[in-house]
């Protein structure tokens, strides 16, 4: 009966943890020779017999009969008059069968046993969960927010599995309340100490691809094809989308009537702003369209330095940079080229870092990064508007103001 009651007992793992009957049944047989190894020295001499259908158990040991005091391997070895105590009728050369029962090996060894078998059910269970979900990384999963930490988010899915969604692959404007469903891309799993460790990503472009994919019937059909996305998480992104079917128009098609078939993915990315592009093989028309909104006047490549010289009007700059440089940044990205702008007319503009005399490095750079690098462009621009591309105080940008205009325009 204990062995019955043994394996019922260990059976409540099968519900828990998805584990069929034979596979814990084989986990079974494993803890058990292991145990009798540590008892007996080896289980070669040992026969397992479990029928998980019945739920028995039984344990054989096996040894031959040698005369009384001839004994030299006790675990393979049984004197006849011990033997004779199991059948009156053996001899010595014969093979003997005796049951082992569990209790035989010992309280100690029995609560070891158990939990080996848990420890080694876990593992199995660790096991599955890595594979499952190393077939699942690149692809969009959904899991409940469990507990918000300062660092991470650790989201829980229907079977119970932990997931992990980190500060940095959050979107800035991310907010979840615990309970919440979560949307995001499986970005790695790895196995720390026999337990995996799934890492979820909002941030990656990849998330916004497979939205594409799940939103978008053409996309998910293969009519069209994404071939590249850059992102700013929650600010704005670039998707280069094409079709092999003339009939088609993929930038349309993504867009849907009125923005309908893309809000969804826009909502579902904290309103990220994003360019769906007309894919081309012509780089120069590409780099055209990626800095859409922009209206280009031309577009000078160097091929060898991927750099390319582009030309605008005036009032085309501010667009083609976009806010905090943003839009130039990701055209550059989805493109392949580093960009550089020029206005139309402006021949006599002079860069910024000309004036290091009187302008400090710093301020320079800050300038910089909002595509701001030729006296024009920023004598061009509201003090206000600069303010707000900037990091840079009201002050700071005004005494720069009247240096360019002292040095530039006279």
């Amino acid at each position: 009966m204990e062995n019955i009651a043994l394996i019922d007992s260990f059976s409540e793992f099968k519900d828990d943890k998805l584990i069929d009957r034979v596979t814990l049944m084989a986990i079974l047989e494993d803890v058990l020779r292991n145990a009798l190894k540590k008892k007996y020295g080896d289980d070669d001499n040992f026969d397992i017999i479990i029928n998980p259908d019945k739920g028995d158990l039984e344990i054989w040991r096996n040894r031959i009969v040698v005369a009384d005091g001839e004994v030299e391997e006790p675990n393979h070895e049984i004197e006849l008059s011990e033997a004779r105590k199991i059948e009156p009728d053996f001899e010595v050369g014969e093979d003997v069968a005796e049951a082992v029962k569990l209790i035989d090996l010992g309280r100690r060894s029995i609560l070891a046993l158990r939990q080996n078998l848990i420890s080694k059910i876990h593992e199995h269970d660790n096991t599955n969960i890595y594979k499952q979900f190393k077939d699942l990384v690149g692809e969009i999963y959904t899991a409940e927010v469990h507990h918000i930490r300062h660092r991470a988010i650790i989201l829980l899915d229907d079977d119970g599995n932990e997931i992990i969604l980190p500060k940095e692959k959050q979107i800035p404007s991310d907010f979840f309340r615990k309970g919440e469903n979560v949307k995001g891309i499986i970005e790695s799993v790895e196995l720390k100490g026999n337990k995996p460790t799934i890492i979820m990503s909002r941030t990656a472009p990849i998330f916004l691809e497979k939205l594409f994919e799940q939103e978008i019937p053409e996309v998910f059909d293969g009519l069209i094809t994404v071939k590249k996305v850059v992102r700013m998480p929650g600010e704005k992104a670039k998707v280069a989308v094409d079709s092999y079917d003339d009939r088609i128009d993929p930038v349309g098609a993504c867009v849907g009537m009125k923005g309908s078939r893309i809000h969804g993915i826009v909502r579902e990315l904290g309103n990220e702003n994003i360019d769906v592009i007309n894919y081309t093989n012509n780089i120069q028309l590409f780099i055209t369209r990626a800095l859409s909104p922009a209206r280009v006047t031309s577009v000078k490549l160097n091929e060898e330095t991927k750099r390319a010289e582009v030309v605008l009007k005036p009032e085309e700059v501010s667009k083609a940079i976009g806010r905090g440089g943003h839009n130039i940044r990701l055209a550059g990205q989805l493109t392949g080229y580093e960009i550089d702008v020029f206005r139309e007319g402006a021949e006599e503009d002079v860069e910024l870092s000309e004036f290091t005399d009187e302008i400090e490095g710093w301020i320079i750079e800050e300038f910089s990064k909002a595509g701001l690098d030729t006296a024009k462009s920023i004598l061009e621009q509201d003090v206000q508007d600069l303010v707000k591309r900037t990091d840079l105080e009201e002050e700071t940008i005004l005494d720069v103001i009247r240096i360019l205009k002292e040095e530039f325009e006279e």
